[in-house]
């Protein structure tokens, strides 16, 4: 027999993780710390290297510029000018990704929440529809028994 509550929670159920599974299941595998830590961390290669990608192609289109006028303390300013324009940008860009990461994990967590209730209250209708079952079979028991 069909139990029409249970079809519409096990359909709710795969449709969560049809929807959210991509987004969920992954993250249920770290620590709040390792994940967004280890995003800081590619966050961190990858600004320094498009930094430096940029710093070069910057450099190779003012070439010319640079040196018909080179000097020992143009070059240091150049060099102040880049170091704080990259610790300036590393710093915005690594607490961007922090507050990203840190709101995927959360939303995370909670998708997991919601998952594992919705496990939760299976499996108790699961239980509930076993205990009836074993209910409805002892008492056939005994009232066959009973009229022998």
């Amino acid at each position: 027999m069909l139990n029409e509550e249970k079809i519409k929670l096990m359909t709710s159920i795969a449709m969560f993780e049809q929807k959210e599974g991509k987004r969920i299941f992954p993250l249920s595998c770290y620590f709040k710390s390792d994940y967004i830590s280890r995003h800081l961390l590619s966050g961190f290669f990858g600004y320094t290297m498009c930094f430096l990608l940029g710093t070069v192609l910057w450099a190779l289109y003012y070439m010319e510029v640079i040196l018909s006028s080179l000097s020992i303390d143009m070059l240091l300013s150049f060099g102040q000018r880049f170091c704080l324009l990259y610790l300036g940008g590393l710093f915005l860009y690594l607490l961007t990704t922090l507050v990203v990461y840190w709101k995927r994990y959360d939303y995370s967590i909670a998708g997991m929440r919601v998952y594992v209730a919705k496990l939760k209250r299976l499996e108790k209708r699961y239980e509930y529809q076993n205990k009836v079952k074993e209910m409805t079979k002892e008492g056939i028991r005994h009232d066959g028994a009973s009229g022998i």
